[in-house]
């Protein structure tokens, strides 16, 4: 058994107390250990706990979005990818109880999103929904703003192409306009073009985040109502 301690170390202050340390215990410990208790059955309880949370988040702060947009932005915050991200900034890959197959320093984000929505479900056995809410919130952090940002890009675009081709009966085009900063810190101006209209330009960090605050500006020009 490939496994640091016998019991985990005393978690980063990001973790919360826990009134019974077996349900942390149980949530760092993954099934590769072969062990007669693991974490499956505290993911599948955290991943629920997670999908609950963050609709409400999403259902209270965007009354006006559609189901779609809402799934759309769900699916950003609860993703492998981010739910791994958050997993290693609380240290969970140092904490966590494995395996000999599986290195302690290298797991993958599949592993560590599924230890995160484990230790969600030992918050929340531990301290009940509200405890698992303040935990999600803290941990997700400022992704509750970015990732529901990012995913909105894509619908901005589609809004103003919407637009475009009922007014129209063409898509906007988008103009580069300037180009600052070093190539690991670029900033981009962009702005859209319909029909040799020009709507004012929107700084991006990337080309494509650009586009969509341009596409934005020019929605609010053309008097189209963002939800």
């Amino acid at each position: 058994m490939n496994q640091q301690d016998s019991h985990p170390a005393r978690p980063q202050a990001c973790l919360p107390p826990f009134k019974n340390p077996v349900h942390l215990e149980l949530a760092l410990t993954h099934a590769s250990t072969d062990g007669p208790v693991h974490n499956e059955r505290l993911e599948f309880l955290g991943d629920t706990v997670l999908d609950l949370v963050v609709a409400e988040y999403l259902y209270h702060t965007y009354p006006e979005r559609p189901e779609g947009d809402l799934t759309q932005m769900k699916s950003h915050l609860v993703s492998r990818a981010t739910l791994a991200e958050v997993a290693r900034e609380l240290g969970l890959q140092r904490l966590a109880r494995v395996g000999a197959g599986l290195p302690v320093q290298g797991l993958s984000k599949a592993v560590m999103a599924n230890l995160y929505e484990a230790v969600v479900g030992a918050v929340y056995l531990d301290q009940g929904l509200g405890g698992a809410k303040d935990f999600i919130h803290a941990t997700l952090g400022e992704r509750f703003v970015s990732e529901t940002v990012h995913a909105n890009e894509p619908v901005l675009k589609q809004r103003l192409q919407e637009l475009c081709q009922r007014r129209y009966a063409k898509p906007p085009r988008y103009k580069l306009v300037e180009t600052r900063g070093e190539a690991h810190a670029r900033a981009f101006l962009v702005r859209a073009d319909v029909g040799g209209t020009l709507y004012p330009s929107a700084w991006g960090r990337t080309k494509k985040e650009a586009e969509s605050w341009a596409a934005l500006e020019a929605l609010l020009v053309l008097g189209e109502e963002i939800q």
